[in-house]
């Protein structure tokens, strides 16, 4: 499978038509469409339903809609590899991939991007936000170099360095709820409530631990991947949304408010990174730079 037939095959899945991508390509109809016929041929299956009559839009198949994500990850690791490759030893231009959680203590990751940005104004950031498992895969898959995590940490797996940060749990809700009227919230308090929780902790983890009960014993409401999303829920009266502090602004004419766990509940900050990775200039700077953060 040739890096220039992906290329093929992803200008006709974003154009969902053979002759306005052999134009994009500068290609000759005929000639893309062998290409892409080859590569059905070398994969055994079908990549794209052709338009009926009426309709000269092609669609892509379950196959095709696979490869098209595999193509686009592959296609973009190879970019950030030649870009790397192509730096000169005495010049430090490039980028550093990130992959986190909703956390306020990004701000020490902006932090020292801040300080890099000083010394090193060739270097662009890119963040990309999800919950720990897409953290993992994207490392795992060489598409990020460092991962923002918390709790415990895979050591066999990754090196890890703590910062100097915790984020605290609590219960966003609204202001009008009966919970609201407390300074803090016990594992009591939201046996019989409705809760909404992150797709994590539903399977498990710090939060079910300090409850003392099993996800399948707590009435969960919903679930959520990024807590913006679960704010919205919360403040249509959908339940509570168990998460992190100072992610979701309550201050001023905000209907809604957080309330912190009693006992109080911490997760400790990691930066994690895969094992015997070889970074890139960028990167290895900028890990630099993260353990003075850690150590000041």
């Amino acid at each position: 499978m040739e890096l220039r037939v992906l290329n093929y095959f992803l200008a006709i899945a974003r154009e969902q038509s053979i002759v306005h991508a052999a134009e994009s390509l500068h290609l000759s109809q005929p000639t893309l469409s062998t290409q892409i016929k080859n590569l059905e041929q070398e994969l055994g299956k079908q990549l794209f339903i052709r338009g009926t009559k009426g309709s000269r839009k092609i669609v892509l198949t379950e196959e095709g809609m696979i490869l098209r994500r595999r193509a686009e990850e592959i296609l973009d690791l190879v970019r950030k590899t030649e870009n790397e490759i192509k730096l000169t030893d005495h010049i430090i231009m490039g980028d550093v991939y990130i992959g986190t959680g909703e956390t306020d203590g990004i701000r020490l990751i902006a932090k020292a991007a801040k300080t890099m940005q000083n010394r090193y104004p060739g270097v662009s950031y890119h963040i990309s936000s999800g919950n720990a498992d897409f953290v993992s895969e994207y490392l795992d898959k060489g598409l990020i170099d460092f991962g923002i995590v918390f709790g415990d940490v895979d050591l066999k797996k990754y090196h890890a360095l703590e910062m100097p940060w915790k984020d605290t749990w609590g219960v966003l809700m609204r202001r009008d709820a009966p919970l609201a009227e407390k300074d803090a919230v016990t594992p009591q308090d939201l046996y019989d409530q409705p809760l909404i929780l992150s797709q994590q902790e539903t399977q498990g983890g710090s939060l079910t631990q300090w409850m003392g009960r099993e996800p399948s014993e707590l009435n969960i409401a919903a679930t959520y991947n990024l807590i913006f999303n679960a704010s919205l829920m919360v403040d249509e009266g959908l339940g509570y949304a168990v998460g992190f502090d100072q992610i979701i602004n309550t201050s001023g004419n905000s209907s809604l408010c957080f309330r912190p766990l009693e006992p109080k509940l911490e997760n400790k900050m990691s930066v994690i990174w895969k094992k015997y990775q070889v970074f890139s200039k960028p990167a290895e700077k900028f890990l630099e730079i993260l353990k003075e953060s850690a150590e000041a």
